[in-house]
């Protein structure tokens, strides 16, 4: 029987935030993929973890996905890790699973740390719906395109960045969605000097750039400002009697409540004063 590729998550900065499960599967599996092996030996020994360890990050993916598949097919089980938080989330290790998958390997995951969750978790943005878009791309013409495509977006968008271009993505940012989009920053999570910073992109820029940024980023954009339809709910009543003549009272008012976002009782006491002044 081949073996199981556990997706295990780590800690994105405090140690504590490791799960006990995690140490267990760390502990017993026969072999730890791991994006950089100084880094993860580091973070197994101050658990007392003797596992055997490989590298398996984005430059070796292709050769080291196949010995690594060649290892499960043999029965081996293998715990696939990266540098920080959930493994696979803006990285190569998705490859591997989808490899295990086409070829029937059982792929189990081990929930932990998530660094953009954590993020939108304290950041005090909208949390019912959000797009996680990776990480921003490094010159300001692929920036200003990424954040284009979030503009009208009715999500709370969340990005990756590198503390030395912060500063840059913000005045892109600002450029293409304007210096009152609300946002957050997210900085350190988990760690000491942690800090979660929410305003407009404007007030970001001029807090982040006076200084030198430090730590991994997590920069979230709310959603777009709900667009107010032109008009009144009067103007709106008659536009739709005259071009929807097929439709009831009814559903005529319910179209202009969603519009406008209002009861429909207050819609249709304007759409009743409309129709006695017709009588008239």
């Amino acid at each position: 029987m081949p073996g199981t590729l556990y997706i295990v998550a780590t800690p994105i900065g405090n140690l504590e935030d490791i799960t006990l499960r995690a140490l267990r599967v760390l502990k017993e599996v026969d072999l730890v993929a791991a994006e950089d092996t100084r880094h993860s030996r580091r973070l197994l020994t101050h658990f007392g973890i003797g596992a055997r360890l490989t590298s398996y990050f984005e430059h070796n993916e292709a050769a080291k996905g196949e010995r690594l598949v060649e290892e499960l097919r043999a029965g081996k089980s293998v715990a696939l890790i990266s540098d920080a938080g959930t493994p696979a989330i803006s990285d190569p290790g998705y490859l591997l699973v989808r490899r295990c998958r086409d070829e029937g390997i059982a792929v189990v995951a081990v929930p932990g740390p998530s660094a953009a969750v954590a993020a939108l978790s304290i950041s005090g943005l909208p949390t019912d719906r959000f797009s996680f878009e990776g990480f921003l791309p490094a010159r300001s013409a692929g920036r200003k395109a990424a954040f284009r495509t979030v503009a009208k977006e009715g999500r709370t968008a969340i990005f990756y960045e590198a503390p030395h271009r912060l500063a840059a993505s913000l005045r892109d940012l600002a450029s293409e969605l304007g210096e009152e989009r609300e946002v957050a920053v997210a900085r350190e999570l988990t760690k000491m000097h942690e800090e979660l910073f929410r305003g407009s992109a404007k007030e970001a820029l001029e807090h982040f750039g006076a200084q030198k940024v430090r730590g991994e980023i997590v920069l979230l954009v709310a959603p777009a400002p709900e667009e107010k339809p032109a008009g009144t709910v009067r103007e709106a009543l008659l536009r739709r009697q005259r071009e929807k003549s097929n439709l009831s009272m009814k559903e005529i008012v319910r179209e202009v409540a969603k519009e406008f976002g209002l009861p429909g009782s207050d819609v249709y006491r304007e759409a009743l004063k409309l129709r006695e002044e017709k009588k008239r």
